[in-house]
């Protein structure tokens, strides 16, 4: 099968993706985490602040301050059994157990992980992984990096202003031992999440970021001392004290064109055991085929995509009432935030409450990173579209936001639950319930036509950073919502009208009144 046909299939026949009479071997699945051995170790901080509504302190990088970043973007934050089966009157059936991040993850299996280059004073310079498991660094490769991950960016980042740099990477086996070949559109997804969540806990403590998504791969790679056939970086986030640093710079002079070969020769090969449980690793050649696919191996295939955005004038647009940034505790939200299946309560929203939903999530989502440079007031790659019921002031239907405008353009009227439930896979989530469906869309090309199949995980990480914003929004709201890629991606784009506009459907989140789960929970604060 092509690359080409292998993503179009992971987008509209996601079933064909895994073979119908494969079994979960739960036995053999790995661990959630990856735990390095025989290595030094450094303990973060466990005072964690409980509250993170406001600064966190004067942008200062100290370990205290980066071990805060991590545990709140990445760490193991909650452990929560629930019942899997309702109480048939004689005994409960089993129980699910579970070690909670605060992002989302598809089966829970978060196959992303967390790199750093960190230059503090309170610990070595050097490479470190952030072992979730035990909220600790490990430090992999020792020394001054500055000029190396310069290189790997393109020398577009001024990487000896920084005083960190983030690399969020994938660890393949992870999820695929449970979902197959569409484990490559969770990873994508996946890692947009962290990534969206790590900006956010970084504004709260007054850090500077930036996303690079083009970076010589196998440079990047060779540093943190990654096998490509396992695990591969997909973004670099630099972090910064100084609100004036420059980013995005793209003169990349000819004096600066290294190949990723002669980069890696600078530095030796990296070897250290890590533990993954798994008794058998099986091969996952598409995943391969495709990771081939997307590496850059010159900074001359770097490119900035970005386009300033224009105001349209809508005449038959719905323009919502202007409202504020929400004000909440970050902390608090991540901690209340969970995934609800048959937990949604049909309730009346407000159109107010909508408005602000909507506009603290776009307003949210804005971000520096290396495909729009230094444009002031980028376009979206990605897209949100919604529909609505019940909403106080606004007709029922699917409509558009138009973020700019802050404005719904409404593309089909009436109640489209029922179209929504027919369109679900699996019947886990009751839409009649729902009175906010959101979908995320964008270039139904995958941006292949500007960046080649690298560009397929951008897309899927851009929706990612995206779903997570709103995800952490409807919290603040008092709502909750779920992420949910079981639809069908044919008749969500037909509901919107997307094809004739080059766009499709990536991801669906349910929003809106819930009430408790059922389940135990307690704090895993370090």
């Amino acid at each position: 099968m092509s690359l080409k046909a292998f993503l179009h299939q992971l987008q509209c026949e996601p079933d064909k993706t895994k073979p119908q009479d494969a079994e979960v071997d739960w036995e053999n699945a790995p661990l959630p985490y990856k735990l390095y051995r025989h290595l030094p170790v450094f303990s973060l901080a466990s005072d964690v602040p409980l509250r993170l509504a406001g600064n966190q302190g004067d942008g200062k990088p100290t370990i205290r301050n980066i071990g805060c970043l991590l545990w709140y973007t990445f760490g193991l934050a909650q452990l929560s059994q629930s019942v899997v089966e309702q109480y048939t009157g004689e005994q409960w059936e089993s129980s699910l157990q579970l070690c909670r991040r605060f992002v989302p993850s598809g089966g829970g299996l978060y196959p992303s992980e967390i790199y750093l280059y960190l230059k503090l004073e309170e610990i070595p310079d050097g490479i470190y992984h952030y072992d979730a498991a035990h909220h600790r660094l490990i430090l992999l490769r020792e020394g001054r990096f500055d000029s190396y991950v310069g290189k790997a960016l393109g020398d577009r980042c001024d990487v000896t202003g920084c005083f960190a740099a983030v690399f969020v990477s994938t660890l393949f086996w992870k999820n695929f031992y449970k979902y197959d070949n569409f484990s490559y559109r969770l990873q994508g997804l996946d890692a947009g999440l962290v990534i969206g969540q790590l900006l956010e806990v970084a504004k709260r403590f007054d850090f500077e970021t930036g996303v690079y998504f083009q970076f010589l791969d196998r440079a990047v790679n060779h540093l943190l001392g990654l096998s490509e056939a396992e695990e591969s970086v997909y973004a670099v986030i630099p972090l910064a004290a100084d609100s004036t640093m420059e980013w995005f710079r793209h003169d990349i002079s000819t004096n600066n064109r290294m190949s990723s070969a002669e980069l890696c020769s600078e530095l030796p090969i990296l070897k250290h055991d890590h533990y993954v449980r798994s008794k058998k690793v099986s091969d996952y050649p598409m995943l391969t085929k495709l990771n081939e696919a997307s590496i850059m191996d010159s900074a001359l295939l770097f490119k900035q995509l970005g386009r300033e955005q224009q105001a349209v004038h809508q005449d038959e647009g719905h323009f919502l009432p202007q409202a504020d940034r929400l004000t909440y505790d970050l902390a608090e939200a991540c901690r209340q935030r969970y995934s609800p299946e048959n937990e949604f309560v049909l309730k009346p929203v407000s159109q107010s409450d909508l408005a602000a939903l909507l506009q603290e999530t776009m307003s949210s989502y804005r971000y520096r990173n290396d495909l729009d440079g230094s444009i002031q007031s980028p376009m979206s790659r990605v897209q949100l579209y919604g529909c609505f019921y019940g909403v106080e002031g606004i007709r029922d239907g699917s409509y558009h936001y138009d973020g700019m405008a802050h404005a719904l353009q409404l593309v089909k009227a009436g109640d489209q639950r029922p179209r929504l439930q027919d369109a679900m896979s699996l019947d886990n989530v009751n839409l009649f319930q729902v009175p906010l469906s959101f979908h995320v869309a964008g270039d139904r090309g995958h941006l292949h036509a500007e960046l080649g199949y690298r560009g397929y995980r951008i897309l899927q990480m851009e929706a990612g950073m995206l779903v997570q914003r709103l995800l952490l929004a409807a919290c603040a709201s008092g709502m909750e919502g779920r992420p949910l890629l079981g639809f069908d991606v044919n008749s969500m784009n037909e509901l919107y009208g997307l094809a004739p506009l080059g766009q499709t459907s990536l991801i669906q989140i349910p929003i809106g009144p819930c009430r408790s789960r059922s389940r135990l929970e307690g704090s895993l604060a370090p």
